[in-house]
């Protein structure tokens, strides 16, 4: 392919600048043409063919004429600059005509494949005036973009030609992981656990914390008053605990091969992840320090740790863009690297496949060590298949015999996690759409039992 055929090839596949014809002056021409034709019957002159085509040749130009130069058109593109994953986002684009002229229009924004891509959008602007063009639009792959152009072709009244011109206009647009779990936990945690069943439980009498002396009321627990107090005052008063703060929370976040499995929206990585975010909130919100270790066969990010509500963010942006790698996951080389960096007793909570780590027999040993100094909890998510095929009724000998492997695989992963079990080593599993849920009920429950 010729360089000047490629240059017309992307001019009208919208990548290119300049004046293309429409389908319009196409049938005008191609009427024309049949219409001389047939009167050629009648002995009409050829000259009198050319003449005719000359003349809507020079209308159609005369028409492109009355369409605005692209010095008169200016644009610019209002975005967001993150996105939540499967969140719609508007995105506006302000087009100003500053020529005489009205003309039609018909825009395409330069999104990557991964977005929602609402394309072709087609309208008008009249004279001298500034409209803004807007759609929406979502990503579904988390990572950071950069959307460089809009491709934007216009024509005249009578519409013969379009003009395109392509705008180099740059903006940045971040995919994160989908907040709404966090968001509906820090509006209100007690609501967001009470709506899937789970509820805090309250805290042990005198076990926390000392956090202030207060007059009593009816219903405190009369083994907290505080008698010197009492005394000094002349007046009841009682002293009041909280949860203990400054506990240390690891979050360790699977990367490999397993955690790409897809589920009805998204991997489980990214389950795991918008769980991991609602613990890292819910531990964050109640003054603990938080520090976050995603892995595969290699360390990929670790953000040390620290308290604050500032630190959701710098996790936020230290993990947004982690991807499955197509190895398997090497355990035993993040646990090792988890001795080294992480010295204080905390909470590792692991997100990963628990049928795939229970095959890790050289972890036991690491795991035995570290938990020795750490408590152990690691969280998966219940494969929904292999449960469906226990729960079948088995109709044929291939149904018999897919039944029968799935309940062996059911039954070693019980007689597994007993094992494990044994050494402290708790594994639980959760439905996909339950997984932040059971994460944050686990850590609210290990806080108020002060099993750290």
């Amino acid at each position: 392919m010729t360089k000047l055929l490629k240059s017309w090839w992307a001019r009208f596949l919208f990548q290119d600048r300049g004046v293309i014809p429409t389908k319009r002056i196409v049938l005008v021409f191609l009427f024309l043409s049949i219409a001389l034709g047939i009167s050629t019957i009648w002995g009409i002159s050829r000259s009198l063919v050319i003449a005719a085509n000359l003349i809507l040749f020079m209308a159609s130009l005369f028409d492109l004429f009355l369409s605005p130069s692209k010095k008169h058109l200016s644009f610019q593109r209002i975005v967001t600059g993150e996105f939540e994953r499967g969140q719609t986002y508007p995105v506006t684009i302000e087009v100003q005509n500053a020529s005489s002229y009205p003309f039609s229009y018909r825009l395409v924004d330069d999104l990557p494949q991964s977005f929602v891509r609402p394309f072709p959008i087609a309208g008008s602007i009249p004279k001298e005036a500034i409209v803004s063009i807007s759609y929406e639009t979502s990503a579904m792959t988390r990572g950071m973009y950069e959307v460089k152009k809009i491709y934007f072709r216009y024509s005249s009244l009578l519409g013969l030609w379009e003009k395109q011109v392509t705008v180099e206009l740059r903006d940045e647009i971040k995919v994160i992981p989908d907040l709404t779990e966090t968001k509906q936990y820090l509006e209100n945690a007690q609501k967001y656990l009470v709506y899937e069943g789970v509820k805090i439980r309250r805290q042990r009498s005198g076990v926390g914390d000392f956090s202030k002396i207060r007059s009593y009321v009816v219903g405190d627990d009369p083994r907290k008053i505080n008698w010197r107090q009492t005394a000094k005052l002349l007046e009841v008063m009682t002293n009041e605990y909280e949860p203990e703060h400054g506990k240390y929370i690891t979050i360790l976040i699977d990367c490999g091969r397993m955690m790409g499995a897809e589920l009805l929206q998204g991997n489980r990585l990214e389950k795991a992840l918008e769980a991991a975010l609602t613990v890292t909130a819910a531990a964050l919100q109640k003054g603990d320090y938080v520090s976050v270790l995603a892995f595969s066969r290699d360390i990929k990010v670790f953000v040390p740790p620290a308290k604050g509500m500032a630190h959701l963010q710098t996790i936020l942006q230290a993990i947004y863009s982690v991807d499955i790698d197509a190895a398997e996951t090497n355990y035993a080389a993040v646990l090792q690297y988890l001795e080294t960096v992480q010295k204080k007793r905390s909470l590792l909570l692991l997100f990963s496949d628990v049928r795939t780590f229970l095959h890790e027999e050289s972890s036991l040993i690491l795991l035995k060590r570290l938990r020795q100094r750490h408590l152990f909890l690691m969280i998966g998510i219940e494969d929904q298949t292999l449960l469906k095929r226990v729960n079948e009724e088995p109709s044929t000998v291939q149904a018999v015999m897919r039944k029968s492997m799935a309940q062996q695989q059911i039954l070693f992963k019980k007689r597994e996690k007993k094992k494990w079990e044994k050494q402290g080593l708790v594994m639980i599993e959760a439905r996909e759409e339950q997984l932040a849920i059971t994460a944050v009920s686990q850590y609210i429950d290990i806080m108020n039992q002060n099993l750290l």
